[in-house]
C-alpha cells in the first residue's frame, strides 16, 4: 500500500512579500512626484524643516511673471491652485483665516522676484489675519553649485 502524505496546512506568504516589496518601490519613486502648488524656482536656503501639525496650509506660490496662487492644501501636482490678484488676495485669504485662524500661512516665491513684491504679499496676507507668515525654500545643494 503507498502511503498518503499529509495535507499542507501552512500558507505560503513569500509570493505576498514579493508584491509587497514591489509596491514599495513604485510608492517610494512617486512619492517626490507628488507636489503641491505651483512649480517655481526657490531660493536655497540652510533652515531646520519646520514642525507642521496642520494637513493643509495656506500656500501662496508667486512666480517669476509675478503672477500669484492660492492653494489649500492641495494633493494634485498638475493643479496650482487658484490664481489671484494682490487686489483680491487680502479678501480670499481673509475668509480661509477667519475660517480658520490656525491655520500656517507660507509664501513660496521665485528666488527671481523682486523682494518688494514678495513683502507686499506678506503685507496683505498680515492684513487678511494671519498672525504669522513662513517662506518655503529649497535646502542647499551638498558641495555648492
Amino acid at each position: 500500500m503507498a502511503q498518503r502524505r499529509k495535507p499542507m496546512s501552512e500558507i505560503n506568504v513569500v509570493p505576498y512579500i514579493d508584491v509587497m516589496l514591489v509596491l514599495l518601490v513604485i510608492f517610494m519613486a512617486t512619492a517626490p512626484l507628488l507636489t503641491q502648488g505651483v512649480v517655481v524656482d526657490l531660493p536655497e536656503a540652510p533652515s531646520e524643516p519646520i514642525e507642521d501639525s496642520q494637513d493643509d496650509p495656506l500656500v501662496v506660490s508667486m512666480r517669476a511673471d509675478e503672477s500669484i496662487f492660492m492653494n489649500l492644501g492641495l494633493q494634485d501636482a498638475d493643479d496650482e491652485g487658484t490664481r489671484v490678484t494682490v487686489f483680491s488676495l487680502e479678501e480670499q485669504a481673509g475668509k480661509i483665516l477667519r475660517a480658520r485662524p490656525d491655520v500656517p500661512v507660507y509664501i513660496k516665491a521665485d528666488h527671481n522676484l523682486d523682494y518688494g513684491k514678495v513683502v507686499g504679499v506678506m503685507t496683505v496676507l498680515q492684513k487678511a489675519g494671519a498672525k504669522s507668515v513662513g517662506l518655503i525654500t529649497d535646502p542647499p545643494q551638498i558641495g555648492g553649485s
